[in-house]
This record gives structure tokens, sequence and C-alpha cells, in this order.
């Protein structure tokens, strides 16, 4: 597809993103929907808003991290149906977004500053502090749904997790070569690798940010498409979770910190296979017992 296209597919994918985000705001206006934060603030439409249409990057903030906004709103058809057209225009526009880094990568940081400007309201709830461009990761994450009415929801915060690649010994060489091979730290960790033999597999270890975790427990059994009925679900959120209750009235709900906890709070596995010090420190590689 030709750059000019695709740039014009995109800003009308953005449009339609931010549109259907104000249908929500809508339908639960219209249907008087109740809401809940767990921060215990005021829930209303100002905080509904802000939570579907903040899509900016702030300085120094972290481009892995967004910014959360937990809660519940209890939700009629009109409502789900409305959150349900937001996340297909989230899925159209990050696929559009996908094919521009492939084909057009000198192009994303133009759109990322450009395309918020299109609609100026979009900054006014955050008084433009430090805000400059797109945040890809809030534009298009998912709005959680559930897909049928829960008696109650128990919130957690799950703060143990971490991404696991298994890497080989060729592999961490060449990610050390592209550091400072005359830096002394850079030079002791090749002379370690150069120890092991080439065909041992090793981890390497991403910490992952905390996350709140949604445990759902549902009115009645939901069939699942393998045929089993499940009585629960678990999801991680970040947005307000949208629940279908036809008498518009909050499920049971816990109140956990607002905030995540310094530590672990999960019991180690004993049969962890990982080893707990990193083998090779500037890469976050550890070696399997």
């Amino acid at each position: 597809m030709p750059e000019y296209q695709l740039m014009a597919r995109i800003e009308a994918a953005f449009d339609e993103q931010i549109s259907a985000a104000e249908q929500v705001i809508t339908a639960v206006a219209e249907e008087s929907s109740p809401l809940w934060r767990l921060d215990g603030g005021h829930a209303d439409l100002d905080w509904l808003r802000l939570a579907l249409q903040d899509v900016w990057y702030q300085d120094g903030q972290d481009g892995r991290v967004t910014r959360p906004y937990l809660g519940v709103v209890a939700a009629g058809p009109q409502v789900i149906q409305a959150v349900c057209a937001l996340n297909l225009a989230k899925e159209h526009l990050a696929g559009l977004f996908a094919e521009l880094r492939e084909a057009y990568p000198d192009q994303l940081a133009e759109l990322k500053a450009i395309l918020p400007f299109r609609h100026p309201g979009l900054n006014q709830h955050l008084k433009g502090d430090g805000l400059a461009r797109l945040h890809l990761k809030q534009c298009w994450r998912r709005v959680p749904v559930a897909e049928a009415a829960v008696a109650r929801v128990r919130f957690a915060w799950y703060s143990s997790g971490r991404s696991i690649q298994r890497v080989s010994v060729p592999e961490c060489e060449a990610m050390l070569m592209k550091l400072d091979t005359e830096a002394d730290h850079v030079r002791l960790q090749l002379r370690l690798l150069a120890g092991l033999p080439s065909d041992e597999i090793l981890a390497r270890i991403q910490p992952q940010a905390p996350l709140m975790r949604a445990n759902l427990f549902y009115r009645e059994p939901v069939l699942r498409e393998d045929g089993e009925l499940r009585t629960r679900r678990a999801m991680n959120v970040s947005l307000p979770l949208f629940l279908p209750h036809d008498d518009l009235r909050l499920p049971a709900l816990n109140q956990p910190s607002p905030t995540p906890p310094a530590q672990r709070t999960r019991a180690r596995r004993g049969d962890v296979r990982i080893e707990d010090t990193p083998f090779l420190k500037s890469l976050r590689v550890h070696r399997y017992r």
C-alpha cells in the first residue's frame, strides 16, 4: 500500500477509535451505569473518559509501562455493545500501525506526534503537562469485558511476573559483542561464557511490572469453546472492567491496596529450575540448575 494511503487510513482509524470511546461514555450516561473505582476516588463519567482516552506518553515514562485506571462498570447491553466496538477499533488501529512499522518505520515517530492534535480535547483532562506524543500501548490496550454476569469480583496484585526467553550460548555471545567489549565487566562475561558448552541453553529473564488481576466468579456456569463449563475466570486488568448486569447493580467487590506491594507476596515455588544469581548480568541471563 502506498505510504500516503496507509497514513490516511491510520488517521481515519485513530478518529474512529476516539469516536468509539465517546460512544461508550454516551451509552454509560444513557443507561446510568454504576461505576466503582479501586482507588476510592469519585467514579463518574469524567473519570471514565480519562481512562478510555488517555493515549498520551508522559515525559520520563517507561514506554513498556501503561497508566492503570482500575475500576468496574455494571453495564447493560448497549454499553457492552459499545465497548466491543471500541475494542474492534483498537485492534484495527494496532494492525495498521504494525503495517506502518514494517513498511515505513521512519513515519512512526511523526504519526505519534501528530495524531493526538487531531483531537485537541484529548489532553485537556491532563492539562498538557509533559505530554508530547502518542503512547501506542495505551492507545490500543483492550478494555476488559466479562462474557457473562458475575456474582463477585476479587482483585489482587500480581507482582511476581517475569518473562523468560531461552537463549543459546552463541546468541549470548552475539549480544555481548554489541556492547563495549573494552569494558572489564563485558570481557569478564565473555570469558565466563567461553567456559560453557556451546549447546547449553540459558534463560534470559525480564521482570514484569506489577499487574492487577481480577478473579471473576460467574452467577451461572459459562460454557467454554471446548464444551466444558467454568464457574470462574481470571484476567489481568489495567482499564475499567465492564460487567454485564441486567439489573445494573455492582457485584460484590473487595478493596485491595490501590498500589502494588513493595515486595513479593507469593511464596517461591520449590521446583524453580533457574539459578537466582544472573550468570551474565549485562544481559539478565541465568543458568538452569
